[in-house]
């Protein structure tokens, strides 16, 4: 029985034919402008095992049950957790002091409430972490946005748009400065070839520290807001 696979083709000015797998088994097939239809049927041909070992992973697509605001449960923020205070407090919104506090009147609202301000926070992060590493490796981009990513941390378009997943904020500075620079990185480089991250390790020599949290820790960033 013929295996179907089903995928996006996202045409660039790269040189080399790429997969990317994202975290809801979604495929997407990095292509050079002018790469003919057989040459990435043949391309795909060729990957087709890798792809079903890829998408079999149980691991890496676990789904987390969402998060409850309730007193007492943790909030990660800059790789650390912190309590959730739940109260007849008088303020709106949320308010954060060594912990994050919550009005009972809000509680309905919580899950926008905490995205709207994660947002707001990876927003003032990011921004002058951008600037620096950018000017640092002397690249130049067009726009950095923070955005709703369900299983990516970063993406950079052909039109060198820079987006970050707003959950971002709730990992380590370190793990930050990675995806940041990996992102800058491609501005350079299109492909994660060894020039590629030669580039990452002259801005982050202990990367691979940030890597490995992503890879151990990056679902409990995951879950889903309720």
């Amino acid at each position: 029985k013929k295996m179907e696979l089903a995928y996006q083709i996202q045409y660039s000015n790269r040189k080399t034919l790429g997969i990317l797998v994202d975290r809801d088994k979604s495929i997407f097939i990095k292509a050079p402008y002018g790469a003919s239809k057989e040459k990435i049927e043949k391309f795909i041909e060729k990957k087709k095992l890798w792809l079903f070992q890829k998408l079999n992973h149980k691991q890496k697509y676990l789904r987390f049950p969402a998060k409850e605001f309730v007193s007492g449960s943790s909030i990660l923020y800059l790789g650390r957790t912190y309590l959730l205070n739940v109260g007849n407090f008088e303020h709106d919104g949320i308010k954060f002091s060594d912990a994050f506090y919550l009005s009972k009147k809000d509680k309905d609202n919580a899950n926008d409430l905490f995205k709207k301000w994660f947002i707001g926070e990876a927003e003032k992060v990011i921004t002058p972490k951008i600037i620096h590493y950018a000017k640092s490796l002397g690249v130049e981009y067009n726009q950095v946005k923070v955005k709703e990513y369900k299983f990516r941390w970063g993406s950079c378009t052909p039109k060198n748009d820079i987006y970050f997943n707003w959950r971002l904020i709730q990992a380590p500075n370190s793990v930050i400065d990675y995806i940041i620079v990996h992102e800058l990185a491609h501005l350079l480089e299109a492909n994660h070839t060894a020039k590629f991250w030669s580039i990452v390790k002259s801005q982050l020599p202990k990367f691979q520290i940030a890597k490995d949290w992503l890879k151990d820790n990056g679902e409990v960033l995951e879950i889903d807001f309720e």
